[in-house]
């Protein structure tokens, strides 16, 4: 548990580093251009979820992430002897995850300023909290999963 708290708080420190720099660096809502049609910089306030669903629902979504976090804590308390990738799927998940909870709390919206266009697609602005958390969900589905699936085979 040591270990998934110390990569949390170190997703947290960086997040909210890159938060700051951010909101004192670039004004709201514009587009500042890094590598043309590529990647820009756009400082937003996202007052929803991903996607900006279920926006302006600031305690709902709070809750939410509460209820989440207990749930991991649940989960976590139960694991013993978790591989690496393990440990650093719920470091990078519940860091990601306290990161846009600190935002919704304190200032009532998710600052985010990651901004891509992929082959004429334009993605939603996003920030390091939020990629930590695909990465950290995305390792838990694949490799959580091929441990289970390993686990079923060899037991037949």
């Amino acid at each position: 548990m040591k270990k998934i708290s110390l990569i949390s708080l170190i997703v947290f420190i960086i997040d909210r580093i890159t938060k700051i720099l951010v909101s004192n660096t670039f004004t709201l809502n514009v587009r500042n251009k890094v590598i043309d049609k590529f990647f820009y910089i756009t400082n937003c306030h996202n007052k929803g979820a991903a996607f900006s669903i279920f926006t302006g629902n600031i305690l709902f979504l709070i809750l939410i992430t509460l209820i989440v976090i207990y749930l991991i804590y649940k989960t976590l308390k139960n694991k013993s002897n978790m591989s690496n990738i393990t440990i650093i799927s719920y470091g990078l998940l519940l860091g990601g995850i306290v990161g846009n909870l600190f935002d919704r709390i304190f200032y009532g919206y998710v600052i985010d300023f990651l901004d891509f266009i992929i082959f004429k697609f334009d993605f939603a602005v996003f920030n390091i909290a939020d990629m930590a958390i695909v990465i950290g969900a995305f390792m838990l589905l694949v490799f959580e999963g091929s441990d289970k699936n390993a686990n079923k085979s060899s037991s037949k």
